[in-house]
């Protein structure tokens, strides 16, 4: 059992030997534990100090790519490198290290395929009372996306199976949290967490400008991942909503007619009704046709599944 933690790096000098010297040096019931880095597009000297500390692997952007992918960079070389649990933690020190034992423990119980890190954010002193209620919104409706029941879907602090990470496909630049949550709730992944308290503050986050904008790039992966998954829902609703204004918009006229004597001035109404049935025709048209197309990405994420599998080894047998 081989277990690798990656971190991904922007400019973490100062933090990372905090980081790394809160490392476990092992973990019961794995047999190889290394350290990887994913450099993206540092320009101070993180990398040197990684390598003074004992990083075994370095995965290297040129210029800034962003934490989704630094995230699916580093776990497909962790993959390459045999990984059958890979476990994600940050640069900045904001995770506690010495729970990874207890982050892998379900993987390795075969209890879960990920296991996420519950910061408790309620009791973070540093976050303000708006964005522990937008971080409480925000994993309501990334719960409700996905089928899970997970208090934190934020937290950057996790682990992934071998057999998850081969089903998981990252496609948003901004953050991989929301959208592997909605993924593996809507592929029946099993997923659980745990409890965490998190280290003092280090520094100002660096994926975001401002809450707000955090906010906007976050509800956006979560709409872009849910349409994927279940875009007759979103089409249905839509059309729903067309179908009842048109409904309702020829029933008033109806109910004019029969008791206004001048009915002729009443065909707004008409009009309203028909261009509603007619959206409630073209989303009927559009979920058809999204169905369909949701029906040939499974199958396309199942072949790309299976050449993940040829790639860096059957997950099923690797745990044997």
């Amino acid at each position: 059992m081989k277990v690798i933690v990656q971190i991904p790096c922007l400019n973490e000098a100062q933090t990372l030997p905090l980081v790394m010297e809160s490392m476990p040096k092992r973990i019961p019931g794995v047999d190889v534990l290394e350290y990887l880095i994913i450099d993206d597009g540092c320009t101070d000297d993180t990398v040197a100090v990684a390598k003074k500390l004992g990083v075994h692997h370095v995965v290297t952007h040129t210029r800034r790519m962003g934490l989704a992918r630094s995230f699916r960079d580093g776990t497909n070389r962790a993959l390459e490198l045999g990984a059958d649990i890979v476990v994600n933690t940050d640069g900045d020190n904001q995770y506690p290290q010495d729970r990874i034992p207890d982050l892998v423990k379900p993987i390795l119980d075969g209890k879960a395929e990920i296991v996420i890190g519950d910061r408790q954010t309620s009791k973070i002193t540093h976050f303000s009372p708006a964005k522990k209620l937008l971080q409480r919104f925000g994993s309501y409706i990334v719960n409700k996306a996905a089928g899970t029941d997970i208090p934190d879907a934020a937290s950057g602090f996790r682990a992934y199976s071998k057999s998850a990470l081969l089903r998981i496909n990252i496609i948003t630049q901004f953050s991989y949290c929301m959208e592997t949550t909605i993924q593996a709730g809507n592929k029946r992944i099993p997923i659980t967490s745990i409890p965490i308290t998190t280290n003092a503050k280090t520094r100002e986050s660096r994926l975001f400008k401002s809450t707000w904008e955090h906010v906007f790039k976050s509800m956006s992966a979560i709409v872009r991942a849910y349409i994927m998954y279940r875009p007759y829902m979103v089409v249905g609703t839509l059309g729903s909503l067309f179908a009842a204004v048109g409904l309702a918009s020829f029933l008033r006229y109806l109910v004019l007619y029969l008791s206004d004597k001048h009915p002729g001035h009443h065909f707004q109404s008409l009009i309203l009704g028909s261009v509603a049935l007619t959206g409630a025709f073209l989303c009927l048209a559009l979920s058809v046709i999204a169905d369909l197309t949701r029906t040939n990405r499974i199958l396309q994420e199942e072949t790309l599944e299976q050449i993940k599998t040829l790639r860096y080894g059957d997950a099923s047998h690797n745990n044997d």
